[in-house]
Parts: structure tokens; sequence; C-alpha cells
């Protein structure tokens, strides 16, 4: 063994997790790449609070990369880490776009968010809660997260398209061509689609790195019927040019610069009221978001223990505090633990390498950025599609004779969905299972931190 790769193993332990480089690097790129949209969507959102655009996409970047290392190193697991998308939205368009808070103001909420995230992983808080979760619900989350990101996909290949009437539908290929737009949104549609049948052949013959082929293979489609004239962007409606875009020259690989949001940290209403509810909300939902998808990506690599437990969860959380405290300094919203590490996982990565090598691309990134910005969504959905199907096989696990144990399963699974949000789940979940099992007589399952937990949701649902 040489000397390079005989420090690989004694950093990342890769025999003992039954991997190998070959396979942590599949599984870091497909993780890139499925979620190297934040790179786009994140600085449009937050620039609609006034925060410039490019310096937030370099925060972006660099605040990924460094929470995904810290995960590398902290805990040696596959996670990737970056702004998430909810709690984005949450800072600009509520804290500050509703509220009428300056984005500085909800960048310092973020910041002490942060400062007390680490605090409660220092004293195992949050270590307790994930373990105080008990197995039936732990099964259900992965299960749920599992429909969670396959929706995240329908929408993000239009698939499934928002509703007046109905709130959500099938997209329609006549009103589509009736409309004109076809070979504007349709044709994605369709590209999707003949991605997710693609991935499916691939894992069925067992090809290796079978989800990222998938990813390219309906982005090169949709680079040939770009050049056919099959498609054709339309900003107005979100659709973009899927060819990478160096018509600034050399200019199009410089970073840019921090300078307008670095450091933009402002405290002159912490000790009112209001901080005080931005904050919490924050925290609550990156808490519970963060130990979603710790318990589905891990239940879904078969990370965890006899008891339920994840080995190593303090680093884990510890990376995710720390990563969202240097976020906020960098200049964006909440670092949080993304879902889209799952497709990582199914790839085979079990490592921090696999996080190693996700941090990687999110640097290579800041230097290619019109590579990884080309990406489209539809490209990346049936990764989502395709994990969302591997995830839900956690359902298998849930004992559903016993409905003091599959029915709030069950709550937990489709409020996730249907809430579009992981820790809405998780609420849903703790709540009924723990007003069931009372209200039934079996108040020895119950342990005193899922009462806890269940008064803390309830309240939450009435004061925030």
């Amino acid at each position: 063994m040489s000397e390079e790769n005989s420090f690989i193993e004694r950093m990342f332990h890769l025999r003992e997790n039954g991997t190998t480089v070959k396979t942590e690097f599949l599984a870091g790129i497909t993780t890139f790449m499925t979620m190297a949209y934040i790179l786009a969507v994140n600085p449009t959102i937050l620039s609609a609070t006034g925060m410039d655009k490019g310096a937030v996409l370099t925060a972006t970047v660099l605040a990924s990369c460094l929470g995904t290392v810290f995960m590398a190193i902290f805990a040696n697991y596959p996670f990737a880490l970056a702004p998430g998308m909810g709690l984005n939205a949450f800072f600009a368009y509520t804290v500050v776009l509703q509220m009428g808070y300056s984005w500085e103001m909800a960048l310092s909420a973020v910041f002490v968010e942060g400062i007390i995230f680490i605090v409660l992983s220092l004293t195992n808080i949050r270590e307790a809660i994930f373990n105080a979760i008990p197995m039936t619900l732990k099964k259900a989350v992965s299960a749920g997260i599992g429909l969670f990101i396959a929706l995240i996909g329908l929408f993000n290949a239009q698939v499934v398209v928002g509703n007046a009437a109905t709130k959500i539908s099938l997209f329609s290929f006549k009103a589509s061509i009736a409309s004109g737009t076809f070979h504007t949104v349709g044709i994605t549609v369709v590209l999707s689609l003949i991605g997710v049948l693609f991935t499916a052949v691939l894992m069925e013959r067992k090809v290796r790195g079978n989800i990222l082929w998938g990813i390219l293979f309906t982005w090169i489609l949709g680079v040939i019927c770009e050049l056919t004239g099959l498609y054709v962007p339309d900003p107005a409606q979100h659709m973009f040019s899927v060819i990478p875009d160096f018509s600034a020259g050399a200019a199009a690989f410089m970073p840019a610069s921090m300078a307008p949001v670095f450091g933009k940290i402002d405290f002159t209403n912490m000790l009112t009221l209001d901080f005080f509810v931005v904050m919490f909300a924050f925290l609550f939902v990156d808490i519970f978001d963060t130990l979603g998808t710790l318990i589905g990506v891990s239940s879904k690599a078969n990370m965890l223990d006899a008891d339920g437990k994840l080995p190593r969860i303090k680093g884990a959380l510890m990376a995710d505090a720390v990563a969202t405290t240097a976020g906020a300094v960098l200049g964006t919203s909440t670092v949080t633990t993304f879902v889209e590490s799952a497709t990582g996982v199914s790839e085979g990565g079990r490592t921090g390498l696999t996080a190693m090598f996700v941090a990687f691309f999110f640097l290579l990134a800041l230097f290619l950025s019109p590579v990884f910005l080309a990406i489209p969504a539809f490209a990346t959905a049936p990764a989502l599609i395709i994990v969302g199907f591997l995830m839900l096989g956690a359902i298998t696990g849930i004992e559903f004779n016993d409905l003091t144990e599959s029915i709030p399963a069950y709550l937990t699974i489709i409020a996730m969905p249907f809430c579009y949000s992981v820790s809405e789940g998780i609420s849903f979940g703790v709540i009924s299972y723990v007003l069931v099992n009372f209200l039934t007589g079996k108040r020895e399952k119950i342990s005193i931190l899922m009462y806890v937990l269940a008064v803390l949701f309830i309240c939450k649902y009435i004061f925030i």
C-alpha cells in the first residue's frame, strides 16, 4: 500500500467500512451534482433581500465547502452540508421582506443560533434527542425523506406542478403544446422521465455510478436538444441554457468578492423579543431538519447500531453547528446537512472521504461556476426520484400490526412531503407517538425526553 493510500486508510478507515477510494469518489461527485443547484438557487433567494448575488454565491460555496470538510474531519461520515432550502426562504421572504428586518440582523440571528447549536452539541442534548426517538420513527423518517426528496425531484423536473384548483397536479403536455411552451418546459419533463428510466435500467444491470451516469445522460440530452432547437431556454420561466457560458472570458473563472456580505452581522436588536423569536425559529427548524436528515441517511446506509444510535453523532452535530456559525460570518443563511447526501450513500459512500470529495467539487465550483451552474434541475431530478425509491424501502422495517407504532410512523412519513418539511414530519411523529401510546395505556414505551419533545412541538404550533 502506498504512503498516500495508507494515510487515507488511517484517516477514513475505508476497509473497515467496506469501501474504496473509487467508490467514495463516485459517491462524492454524485452527491455534489444533486445539490449543485444550491449554487444557483441560494444567491437568487438571498439577493431578494438586497444582498449582492455574486458575493452570496462565493459565500455559499465556501460555507458548503467548510461545513462538508468539518463533517469529514469531525465525524468521518459521507454527509454534505450547504445553506438549507426552506431556511434560506424563511431568511429572505419572512424575516427580511415580510417582517421588515435587515438582512444583517437576520445573519446575526443565524450566527447566534449557531453558537447555541454548538453549546447544545457539547452538552449532549442533541445526541440525547436523537437517541430518544424510537426506532420505528427513525425508519419512518428515512421513508418520509425518500418521499420528500422524490417530490423535490418531481417539482424540479416539473412533472408535478402547482395548480390553483387541486393545489398540485401532473404536468399537462396538451396545455403546454397549446400555449406554445412545450419546447421550453414540456421537453424538459420528457427528458427527466427518460433520465429516470435510464437510471433504473443501469441500476438493474448493476452499473457502478448509475445515479451519476443518469444525471450526465439527462444533461447531455438537454444540451443536444438545445443545440437542435428542441429545447428553447426562457429565463422568464426560470428555464435557462444548459450549455456552459464562457462569454466573459477569463473573468468567468474568477470568484466574486465576498466583501459586500462578509462579516455583516448586526446585533442592534439582539435583546428584543422579535430577535429571540426569529433566532428560535431558525434554531428549531435547523435542529430537527439536521436530526431528520442524519436519521434518514444513516438508516439508509445501515450506520445505526442495534439500539438505533448513530456512532460519532456528536461530531456530525458539531460539524453542522460550526458550519452554521461560519456561514453567517461568510454571509449566507443557515448551513445544514443535505438530504441529497442520500444519493452518494446510494452509490456506496460510507466515510468522510466522500464528504471531502464533495467539498473539493464545491471549491472547484468557485472557478468553474459556468459549468456547474449549467447543470439543470431536470437533469438532477431523476437522481432524487430514484433515491426516494431507495429510501422508501425503510418502510419494511415498520411493524404495521402494532398500531401504536405504525400510525405515528405513517403520520411521520406523509407529513414530510405534504408539509414540505423534514422537521414537520418529526414533529407529527413525536406528538402522535406520545399521545397514542399514552392514551392506549402503553406509557412504559415513552421516555421522559419524548414527553418533553412532544410538549415543545405543541408549543411551537401555538406560539410560533
